[in-house]
C-alpha cells in the first residue's frame, strides 16, 4: 500500500494489534514489487500473506513470483480489482476485503442525501439565506417531504442493501433493480422489484449503487436522465462513468432535476464546470467513502479477517472471482 495509506488506516493501536497475530514488521512498507532491496526481497519469499491498501501495485505473475509460499491476501480497503490479478485466482490465492466495512459510511451519505433531497434542504437553506427573513414554505415549498415519497435504488450492492436497510424505519416506497436479484430475492431485502426505466420515471429520487462496468458506461445517458419526473433528484455516490456529465449538465443547468453528485466524469471536474456554481447541486469530493476515524474500522476488518486466517478459519468476506466481473 502507499505510506498515505498505511498512515492513515492503521494507527499505533492496529499496529501493536497486527504484531499480536502475526509475525509482520511493520516499519516495511512494499510499493513497488520490482525493488530489489534484500530485506523486501527476504520478506516477501517468506510472506504467507499480504496485507494490502490502496496503492498496491499489481499482484501479476512476476510479482507472485518473489512469493512462492504467498497464500492469502488481506485487503484493507474496498475493490480488489487494481490489484488482484487472474494470475492470482490461477494460484488459488484466497483473497479477502474491507469493503463491507467500506460500504458502511457511503450508505449513511447516501440515506442523508435521500432525506435531505425529498425535504429540498439546499433550496431552503438557499431561500432563507436570499430572504434573511421568514420564508413561506407552504407557498415556496409544496408537497415536499419524505412521506410516502419513492426512491429507486440502482444496484443491490453491499451499499445498496445497507441503504435499504436504514430506509426501513422511514415512510418510504423503495424500487430496486438489479439483473442479478431475482425479484423475490429484492422483496426479501425490503424492496419492490423494477425494470430500470420504470425505476426512474416512477421515482422521487434515484440513487446509483451499481459497478463500474463496459455495461453500465453512461447507464445514466441523456435517454434515460429524460425520464426522470420533474424535481426529481440523482445521487451518485458510485462511479462517474454511470453518468453522461453532459447530459446531466444540460438537465441540471435548465433546472429540471436535482443531483448529489460524489462522483463525476471526469473524477475531477474542471474548474470552469457549471457544476460548481448551480443551486440544485451539490458536489462533495468523493467524501462519501471512509474518511477520518472511519479508516479505522478497515484496518479492525482486516486485521479480524487476518485473526480468522491465523487461527485456520474461513474469511468472513472473501472475494468471489466468479461474481467479480459483475461487482465493484
Amino acid at each position: 500500500m502507499s505510506a498515505e495509506t498505511r498512515d492513515a488506516v492503521f494507527d499505533a493501536v492496529a499496529l501493536r494489534r497486527l504484531t499480536e497475530i502475526a509475525q509482520v514488521d511493520t516499519g516495511l512498507l512494499v510499493t513497488d514489487f520490482g525493488v530489489q532491496v534484500p530485506v523486501q526481497t527476504r520478506q516477501l519469499r517468506e510472506a504467507d500473506v499480504l496485507l494490502t491498501g490502496w496503492g498496491c501495485p499489481p499482484l501479476d505473475r512476476a510479482a507472485l513470483r518473489l512469493m512462492p509460499h504467498l497464500k492469502a491476501v488481506v485487503h484493507a480497503a474496498g475493490s480488489v480489482k487494481g490489484h488482484v490479478t487472474e494470475a492470482c485466482w490461477r494460484r488459488g490465492i484466497a483473497v479477502t476485503t474491507a469493503a463491507a466495512a467500506n460500504a458502511l459510511p457511503v450508505a449513511e451519505y447516501t440515506v442523508a442525501a435521500i432525506l435531505f433531497a425529498n425535504k429540498r434542504v439546499l433550496d431552503g437553506a438557499h431561500a432563507y439565506r436570499t430572504a434573511r427573513s421568514r420564508v413561506n414554505l407552504i407557498e415556496r415549498f409544496p408537497g415536499v417531504g419524505n412521506y410516502r415519497r419513492t426512491v429507486g435504488l440502482v444496484g443491490a450492492s453491499r451499499i445498496g442493501r445497507r441503504v435499504i436497510e436504514l430506509l426501513a424505519p422511514f415512510d418510504l416506497r423503495v424500487l430496486l433493480h438489479d439483473p442479478y436479484v431475482t425479484d423475490a430475492e429484492a422483496r426479501a431485502l425490503g424492496a419492490e422489484p423494477c425494470g430500470l426505466d420504470e425505476l426512474v420515471l416512477r421515482s422521487d429520487v434515484v440513487s446509483i449503487h451499481a459497478p463500474e462496468l463496459p455495461a453500465t458506461r453512461h447507464l445514466f445517458d441523456a435517454a434515460r436522465l429524460s425520464l426522470m419526473p420533474d424535481g426529481a433528484t440523482l445521487v451518485n455516490t458510485a462511479r462517474g462513468s454511470l453518468v453522461d456529465t453532459a447530459a446531466l449538465t444540460k438537465e441540471l443547468q435548465a433546472g429540471r432535476l436535482h443531483a448529489v453528485l460524489d462522483h463525476t466524469e471526469p473524477e475531477v471536474l474542471p474548474a470552469g464546470s457549471p457544476l460548481f456554481d448551480l443551486p440544485n447541486v451539490l458536489l462533495t469530493p468523493h467524501l462519501a467513502g471512509s474518511i477520518g476515524g472511519e479508516l479505522h474500522r478497515l484496518a479492525d476488518t482486516a486485521i479480524d479477517e487476518l485473526a480468522r486466517y491465523a487461527q485456520g478459519l474461513p474469511f468472513q468476506y472473501p472475494v468471489d472471482p466468479q461474481t467479480l466481473s459483475h461487482s465493484a
